[in-house]
C-alpha cells in the first residue's frame, strides 16, 4: 500500500457522519499526515449522469480562493464512483452560534462577524464571483471566532459569458425583491441584500422575512420596509423588462402599494450608524445597494480603526489588538472533541453548508454535466 498523500482516500480517517444530502454525505474526518480535523464531503456519481454541475462549480471556484474568511478546500479525491472534497473543519455555523446564546449577541460580536462576512464577500466580488446563497447556515465559525463563507454550490463566476442567471437562487428568506419579482439579471447586489437580512438576524436573533412562498415573502418585505415609491416601482419594472424580458402587470404595484415602513419598531438595539448601514443593504433598487467594499468603510466600523483595511487576505481581523469577541455566560461554548471521538452529535443545520444543491436548470431537467474530474481539468 502506498504512503498517504494528497488526492488519496487513505490519507484521511473517517470519524463520524455529519449529514447526508441527495448527492453527498459529509463526514468528520482526520488527516493521517498531520492529525488535523477535516470535513469530508463525499459526492456520489449517479449512474450514466456523471458529476453534478454544482460540484463542478464548487470545486472550480474554491480552488482559486485563498482568504481568511473563505472556507479552505484542502484536497480533492476523485475515484470512479465518488468525488471527495476535503475542507477545513469548523465547529459550528452562525445560526448554531446564535441558537446557543442564552441572550442576544453583543453588539461587539455582531460587528466583528458582520465585518468578516463583508471581507469574504469583498474578496469574491473582486474576483467577479457571486455567492448567491448567503444565510447563517452557510457561514461557519471556528473556535477562534473566525467566520468563513462556505457552500459555493450555487455560486457563479459573473465573468462567465451568459445572458441571464436563474431567478430560483438564494434561500427564500434571504432573496432580494428584484429576484423575487422575476429578475434573472443581477450582480453582486444579490449578495448584499442577504447581508442585510443576516445583519438584522444577528441583532434580533430572528430571521427578518420568514415567508412561506414568493408572494408571502414580498408582502413581508414591503410590510416591514415600506412599499416602494412610484419612481422605484418604475425603475424595478423597467429593469426587469429590459434585462429579463418579463413584463410585470400594473396590478403588482397596486397590490403592494399600501405599506409603511415599520422596521424601526422591530429593532431598537442598533445605533444610528447601524440603522444607516442596514438600510443601505436593503435598498430595493439593486444598483443603489451598498457594495461590500463600501460597507467595510462605513462609519459603523470606525471603532475598529484603520488597521482593518490594511490586512492581507489571509490575515484575521482578530489578529488586530483590541478586536476580539466578548465571551460571557451566554456565549456558546464551541464543540470540543478528542480526535478519536466518533460519537460527536452535530445538528442537522451544521451539515447544510456541505450539501450539493441542484442548479435551477438541472433541477428541472434532471440532467448533469458529464465531467471527468482531475486536478488538471478543473481550472
Amino acid at each position: 500500500m502506498s504512503e498517504p498523500g494528497f488526492g488519496k482516500l487513505e490519507s484521511y480517517l473517517k470519524i463520524s457522519k455529519l449529514g447526508e444530502g441527495t448527492y453527498a454525505t459529509v463526514y468528520k474526518g482526520q488527516s493521517r499526515a498531520n492529525g488535523a480535523l477535516v470535513a469530508l464531503k463525499e459526492i456520489r456519481f449517479a449512474h450514466e449522469e456523471g458529476t453534478p454541475c454544482t460540484a463542478i462549480r464548487e470545486v472550480s471556484l474554491l480552488r482559486g480562493l485563498k482568504h481568511n474568511n473563505i472556507v479552505t478546500l484542502h484536497d480533492i479525491i476523485h475515484t470512479d464512483k465518488t468525488l471527495t472534497l476535503v475542507f477545513e473543519y469548523l465547529e459550528q455555523d452562525l445560526r448554531q452560534y446564535m441558537d446557543h446564546c442564552a441572550n442576544l449577541l453583543s453588539q461587539n460580536n455582531v460587528k466583528i462577524f458582520l465585518f468578516q462576512l463583508l471581507r469574504g464577500l469583498s474578496y469574491i466580488h473582486r474576483k467577479q464571483i457571486l455567492h448567491r446563497d448567503l444565510k447563517p447556515q452557510n457561514l461557519l465559525i471556528n473556535d477562534r471566532g473566525e467566520l468563513k463563507l462556505a457552500d459555493f454550490g450555487l455560486a457563479r463566476a459573473k465573468s462567465v459569458p451568459t445572458k441571464t442567471y436563474s431567478n430560483e437562487v438564494v434561500t427564500l428568506w434571504y432573496r432580494p425583491p428584484d429576484v423575487l419579482l422575476g429578475s434573472t439579471h443581477y450582480t453582486t447586489s444579490i449578495d448584499m441584500w442577504g447581508v442585510g437580512c443576516i445583519f438584522h438576524e444577528m441583532v434580533t436573533d430572528k430571521p427578518m422575512f420568514m415567508g412561506n412562498n414568493v408572494e408571502h415573502q414580498l408582502n413581508l418585505i414591503f410590510k416591514i420596509m415600506g412599499s416602494p415609491s412610484e419612481d422605484t416601482w418604475n425603475s424595478l419594472f423597467q429593469n426587469i423588462k429590459v434585462n429579463s424580458n418579463i413584463e410585470l402587470p400594473d396590478s403588482m404595484r397596486i397590490k403592494y402599494s399600501h405599506h409603511k415602513r415599520s422596521l424601526g419598531e422591530r429593532i431598537r438595539r442598533l445605533d444610528a450608524d447601524g440603522f444607516d448601514l442596514l438600510f443601505k443593504f436593503l435598498e430595493y433598487e439593486p444598483t443603489s445597494r451598498i457594495t461590500a467594499d463600501a460597507a467595510m468603510r462605513h462609519r459603523y466600523f470606525d471603532s475598529f480603526g484603520p488597521q482593518v483595511h490594511e490586512l492581507k487576505d489571509t490575515d484575521s481581523i482578530l489578529s488586530i489588538p483590541g478586536i476580539k469577541l466578548r465571551f460571557n455566560s451566554s456565549t456558546p461554548k464551541f464543540i470540543k472533541t478528542s480526535q478519536s471521538d466518533s460519537k460527536i452529535k452535530i445538528s442537522q443545520s451544521q451539515s447544510q453548508q456541505f450539501k450539493v444543491k441542484d442548479d435551477n436548470s438541472s433541477a428541472k431537467n434532471g440532467k448533469f454535466n458529464k465531467f471527468k474530474l482531475s486536478l488538471a481539468t478543473i481550472n
